[in-house]
């Protein structure tokens, strides 16, 4: 089981403790058997139920208009350190159920937030394309306006959940619209003229693939929010979670870090433990280090979002960029200490190894949150946006 004694630092309060603590024993109890190989389609699913009845995914909705993100980054942190692909099923249903909680109607969040939250429906966010991707305004996906409605034409690609959804929240450009008029659609995964692509394998298993819009057909009350509203919402969700995706790092480098001083403890090199060797010592105090400053930044951007601040986009780029690059700098070191076992296929280490490389370039790489963080402090006008 992880240390939990940073929950004692005051960016937290009693029920984020208490939750922190139910999760951790239901993860161990839950999460032991989780496969790394085999379907991962049918993985996804089941956690995404198993998540749902426990109740966790309730978290991932908007209480009064309001997301505990302190809690979010708790839940991911905790579920990457004893499984990935369910931190992975956690996630996407809040990003898939964030744009209509925050921006949707009521008939909108009547219809798909409850089975979100239950575990029985899929959800799935629909931005990146071939062209696109933290450069939102690059969008080549449209959407026109028809009497009944609305029509979409174009594609989007490395999309989670793709064919396993039983929703996509889309964004596109709007047709008819200024230059920056994009919009936000809830569109079913039966949709006419949706047609999901072949499925993307990656380093890690993760349900990853494109999505074709022929003359989707959709109602107008598809629309999430305005038209024109789009970027807003698109940024606003990422506003919440960037710093939650810092959250999962960090829980894969704990796990990484508490692998790499158990072994340390057992294993004799030259008749001393490996523990005892400096080299050791200087190597597992900077993985320490990491894991600390990680933490710090990820959740002062939690604690600032979950208090007021009107924005954070600096915090939460701060945090997802140090968080993401030090749990690859712990990983490392872990299976640098484990040596021939850190390889071995199926180990713990290896696994977050392959885990931990996506998690620098989704939601805005590391460069790019390098240009947002920087044009923050510079204080140039758009620059806490993907450009």
């Amino acid at each position: 089981m992880p240390d939990a004694s940073y929950l004692e630092w005051p960016f937290f309060e009693s029920h984020h403790r208490d939750l922190q603590a139910r999760l951790s024993r239901w993860a161990a109890d839950n999460l032991g058997a989780v496969p790394d190989h085999g379907d991962v389609a049918d993985t996804c699913r089941s956690l995404v139920h198993r998540l749902g009845e426990a109740g966790w995914l309730e978290h991932v909705i908007p209480r009064n208009g309001r997301i505990d993100v302190r809690a979010i980054a708790l839940i991911r942190e905790t579920l990457a350190y004893h499984a990935p692909l369910a931190d992975f099923a956690f996630a996407m249903q809040g990003l898939g159920s964030a744009p209509i909680a925050l921006f949707g109607s009521e008939m909108q969040r009547n219809r798909y937030l409850a089975p979100v939250a239950a575990g029985n429906s899929i959800a799935a966010f629909a931005l990146s394309e071939e062209q696109a991707g933290s450069d939102i305004r690059a969008l080549e996906t449209t959407a026109r306006r028809v009497h009944d409605g609305w029509r979409l034409d174009g594609a989007k690609t490395w999309i989670s959940n793709a064919g396993i959804a039983d929703h996509y929240v889309v964004f596109c450009r709007v047709d008819g619209e200024a230059d920056a008029g994009f919009g936000a659609f809830v569109i079913d995964a039966d949709a006419p003229g949706l047609v999901v692509g072949e499925r993307i394998e990656a380093i890690a298993p993760h349900v990853l693939g494109s999505l074709h819009f022929n003359d989707c057909a959709v109602s107008e009350h598809a629309l999430i929010g305005k038209a024109g509203e789009g970027l807003k919402v698109a940024l606003a969700t990422l506003d919440v979670f960037r710093p939650t995706v810092g959250a999962a790092a960090l829980g894969m480098a704990r796990r990484a870090l508490d692998e790499a001083v158990s072994w340390a403890g057992q294993r004799h090199v030259f008749g001393r433990l490996l523990a005892e060797h400096q080299l050791t010592r200087a190597r597992v105090a900077q993985m320490a280090l990491d894991v600390d400053a990680s933490a710090l930044l990820v959740y002062r951007a939690a604690w600032a979002h979950d208090n007021g601040a009107v924005r954070t986009t600096r915090e939460a780029a701060m945090a997802k960029l140090y968080a993401t690059e030090a749990a690859q700098r712990v990983i490392d070191s872990a299976v640098q200490l484990l040596g021939g076992r850190g390889v071995m296929r199926g180990a713990v280490v290896e696994r977050l190894y392959r885990e931990i490389r996506a998690l620098r370039i989704y939601e805005g790489t590391s460069e790019i949150q390098q240009i947002v963080i920087g044009g923050e402090v510079l204080g140039l006008t758009g620059g806490g946006r993907a450009r």
